[in-house]
């Protein structure tokens, strides 16, 4: 799979852009500020209908403009699929595929899977659970749609539950058997991405470690440890136990949403004891490594985006990117850099076809 065209109308700060690309690597280089990221960010948004750098879709359309498009021209089994993105202001986002508008975005999820690593990545270590769980959801979703559709379907009971928590509150009265009905479709899916999870770790775990051993040249081995209330009891015994707590918080305390996924470096949390050089390292590989596991499961080769890398790695961790890049693991690779001559050195040495866009 590789994207052929991609055409841009008012996305972000870009008036209108039409792109032809070659099939393996394709640069976009220039200064900070005009818009290499937001090229990265459109093609990212034709796999995920959404921004990976920014989640309110209106603030996706450029300055004084009421709308957006963006459409892109992909070779999928030999044959050329037409994506097209747009939105309007007030209007629902739309999402076509070969004239035919989906019903559901989440039946796109995975049909044109993709890995970016950007500087952006950083949050996973540095921020919340809540991001790290994304990344799981993020790499399971894209080729398990039964995952995908438990993980909405959980998201929207426990918005539901929370609700009727704080009509109890308001309204000082109780109803075990309303909030049995919800606890019941908790249980159902929160059950389903537990399990799912454990099963992803279980495979994913082996192939990141390989990859940080490969980028970092390192001694120490690196682990990830699933964090969950689940791990210690029952799903139904979980709300039984925190009843009273919830009715009091008026929101639902336990549950796979809590979950949280532990970066190690040896015993130690990679965040505190892991050097810059160690924590770079880290997300790299956990990018290379949902590349390699997407790669698998689905037997689709997903787009590469390499968003401003060469300014965040050594030239060490370069190499040895560019070094895995050169065997033919990979596809197609979109590369930002603010330096034409570094970007050319870099990409001759993959001794792939490669074009260059000066922006």
């Amino acid at each position: 799979m590789y994207l052929e065209k991609l055409s841009l109308v008012n996305f972000k700060n870009i008036d209108a852009e039409t792109f032809s690309f070659e099939k393996k690597i394709n640069c976009f280089v220039g200064n900070n500020g005009v818009g290499k990221t937001n090229v990265l960010d459109a093609i990212y948004y034709l796999s995920f209908t959404k921004s990976y750098f920014n989640p309110v879709a209106t603030q996706n359309i450029k300055h004084n403009e009421d709308f957006f498009v963006i459409e892109g021209d992909y070779m999928l089994h030999e044959r050329t699929e037409k994506i097209i993105c747009s939105l309007k202001k007030g209007q629902k986002k739309m999402l076509k595929r070969n004239g035919k508008v989906y019903e559901r975005f989440s039946e796109h999820i995975g049909q044109f899977p993709l890995v970016i690593i950007s500087p952006a990545d950083r949050d996973l270590i540095t921020e919340g659970s809540e991001n790290r769980r994304k990344f799981m959801d993020g790499v399971i979703s894209q080729q398990n749609k039964e995952y995908l559709k438990a993980v909405i379907a959980y998201g929207k009971i426990i918005s539901q539950r929370n609700a009727l928590l704080k009509f109890f509150a308001a309204n000082r009265t109780f109803d075990a058997l309303n909030l049995k009905v919800y606890n019941e479709q908790l249980i159902q899916y929160g059950t389903i991405i537990h399990e799912k999870r454990k099963e992803f770790l279980e495979k994913f775990t082996p192939i990141f470690n390989e990859k940080y051993q490969v980028i970092s040249n390192a001694k120490e081995e690196v682990n990830l440890y699933y964090k969950s209330q689940l791990n210690e009891m029952s799903f139904n015994d979980l709300l039984d136990k925190n009843l009273e707590k919830d009715k009091v918080l008026q929101y639902t305390s336990v549950g796979i949403h809590k979950d949280d996924l532990s970066f190690l470096i040896g015993d130690y949390p990679v965040k505190k004891f892991g050097s810059q050089g160690q924590q770079k390292s880290y997300l790299v590989a956990l990018k290379l490594a949902q590349f390699e596991f997407i790669k698998k499961q689905s037997e689709i080769t997903p787009i590469l985006l390499l968003d401003d890398i060469f300014d965040k790695l050594d030239e060490h961790r370069v190499s040895q990117i560019i070094s895995l890049v050169n065997n033919d693991e990979f596809g197609q690779i979109f590369i930002t850099d603010t330096h034409f001559e570094r970007t050319e050195e870099v990409v001759k040495q993959s001794n792939k076809p490669y074009q260059i866009f000066n922006l």
